[in-house]
Order: C-alpha cells, then sequence, then structure tokens
C-alpha cells in the first residue's frame, strides 16, 4: 500500500491541508460561500478606492509606465516627468515649404554649377580654354577698371568728361564695397572643384557669394550705355561682354550660378543707386574744385 505524501514537518500532506484550511473553503469541501468572499475580496482590492500604495506599485510595473511614457499624477521627485529638449536638439518632422524649396534650389545650383565647370581645371573637359577665361577674369576684375578710370580722369580736358568718369569712380568703389559687406556677411564657400589661383585676391575673395565679376560687369556695361554714344555693334559686344564674363566665372568653378545671378541683379541696381546720387560740379562742388586743382 503506497504512503501518503507527507510535508516538510513529517505530516500527512491531506491532513496539514484539512487543518491550515478554514471551514467552508473549497479546500475544505465547504459550499461555494467561501469562494464568493475571496473573489469579492479581490474586486475590493482593484476597486478605485483601493489601497493607493498598492495601485502606485501595480502602476510601476506596467511597461508603459517603466518606460516613462504616462507619469503618474501623484509620483514623487524621482518619478517627474522628464525635462524638454532644447529647442536645438529637437527633430523638425515638419519642416515649412520654404525650407524645402530653397534646399531644392540649393541642391540643383550645386549640381548645376559643377556640370557647367568645364574649364576648372587643366584636366577638364574644356581645360584648354582656361586660358582665355583668365583673360576674361582679368577684364572684369575691379583693380584694372579702377586704376583706368582713374588714369582716364587725370588726362581728361573738359568738364563733362570728368564729371562722367568721377561717377564712374564712385560707382566702382560702391561696387567694391557692397560686395565685401555681402561676402562677408553671407560667408558662402566658393565651389570644392575651384583652383585658388585667382588674380590679386583678398580677404573676403575666398567668400562666392556674390560674384564681384559678375556685378561689375552688369554696372560697368550699364553704365557705359547710358553714358557713351556708342554704334550698335559696339553696344551689342558690350552686352555680350558683361554675360561672357558672368558665364566665364561658372566655367572656371570660381562662382556657383546663384552667385552669378545676384551679382548680375545686384549691379544692375547699384548704377541706379549711382545715377539718383549723381555728383556734379552743383550737388559736389568740392570734388571737381579739388581736381581741378591738382
Amino acid at each position: 500500500m503506497p504512503s501518503p505524501r507527507r510535508n516538510a514537518d513529517g505530516r500527512p500532506l491531506a491532513a496539514s491541508a484539512s487543518s491550515t484550511s478554514s471551514p467552508g473553503s473549497p479546500a475544505h469541501g465547504g459550499g461555494g460561500g467561501g469562494g464568493r468572499f475571496e473573489f469579492l475580496s479581490l474586486l475590493g482590492s482593484r476597486a478605485p478606492g483601493a489601497d493607493p500604495t498598492c495601485a502606485r506599485l501595480r502602476a510601476s510595473e506596467s511597461p508603459v509606465h517603466r518606460r516613462g511614457s504616462f507619469p503618474l499624477a501623484g509620483a514623487g521627485p524621482s518619478q517627474a516627468a522628464p525635462a524638454p529638449l532644447p529647442e536645438e536638439d529637437r527633430m523638425d518632422l515638419n519642416p515649412s515649404f520654404l525650407g524645402i524649396a530653397l534646399r531644392s534650389l540649393l541642391a540643383i545650383d550645386l549640381w548645376l554649377s559643377k556640370k557647367l565647370g568645364v574649364c576648372a581645371g587643366e584636366s577638364s573637359s574644356w581645360g584648354s580654354m582656361r586660358p582665355l577665361m583668365k583673360l576674361l577674369e582679368i577684364s572684369g576684375h575691379g583693380i584694372p577698371w579702377l586704376l583706368g578710370t582713374l588714369y582716364c580722369l587725370s588726362r581728361s580736358d573738359s568738364w563733362a568728361g570728368r564729371e562722367v568718369l568721377m561717377n564712374l569712380v564712385f560707382a566702382l568703389l560702391l561696387d567694391l564695397l557692397l560686395v565685401a559687406l555681402i561676402k562677408g556677411l553671407v560667408r558662402r564657400r566658393r565651389p570644392a572643384h575651384n583652383q585658388m589661383d585667382m588674380f590679386v585676391t583678398l580677404s573676403v575673395d575666398k567668400y562666392s557669394f556674390p560674384s564681384g565679376h559678375a556685378t561689375r560687369a552688369a554696372l560697368v556695361s550699364r553704365f557705359i550705355l547710358n553714358h557713351l554714344v556708342l554704334a550698335i555693334p559696339l553696344r551689342v559686344l558690350v552686352v555680350l561682354w558683361a554675360f561672357i564674363v558672368g558665364f566665364s566665372r561658372v566655367m572656371l568653378g570660381r562662382h556657383n550660378v546663384t552667385d552669378v545671378a545676384f551679382g548680375f541683379f545686384l549691379g544692375y541696381t547699384q548704377y541706379s543707386i549711382v545715377d539718383y546720387c549723381w555728383l556734379s560740379p552743383h550737388n559736389a562742388p568740392v570734388l571737381f574744385v579739388l581736381w581741378n586743382q591738382q
């Protein structure tokens, strides 16, 4: 006959279970009153008015609370909500339409400028034309234009010629000042495929936006067309020279397309400023008297 199972005290398992179970419990063989009592007690412990300590413990064990997504209202300082991230560390998941348009324009500008830089180096597809492009670079440089205008002003013997040349000097100085100021503010680097072998560069010439050659070409061409009497073929050549100088800046890899486009616009606007502030013996007599004495 098999022996009954015994617990750790050496007593039979059935006896110990009968001695520890309360009357009326399912283990004692009583009816369903004990089971209903235990069921009601469990429901009472889960009711809204239950012990808050137990509720906090159950909430802290949930995976949602461990992730920190829904902090408790009655939590202590250790369970407080995390501080919001700084503005610069947040990810912008909804960029504006203007931002997307500007980034797309910048990408197209860089891609097109690299494609058009056919004379950027001797090994480029049009590398043999690089010396000609560098001659065009010198023809649009500010220093030759400024020195040449000052020389013509010193050799001029008419008041009308001096007036035009003096305003051209004023226009060239204004161009140099505005281009240097904008380059220092924007500080856009030159294209990566550019070779830094430019003619007489200054500190701000390491920046790209805007193109000083393009602004000067637009300014000088408009100045010449408005103050010199030229035949139609010569006027066409002046306009072509301005556009070729600007386009050569992209072919040499000196500038991006947007640098040249803004340079043309800036040079065209600068002439309007010079024409509005036109220097003459009536509004600037001191300059003409000093130059006449020299």
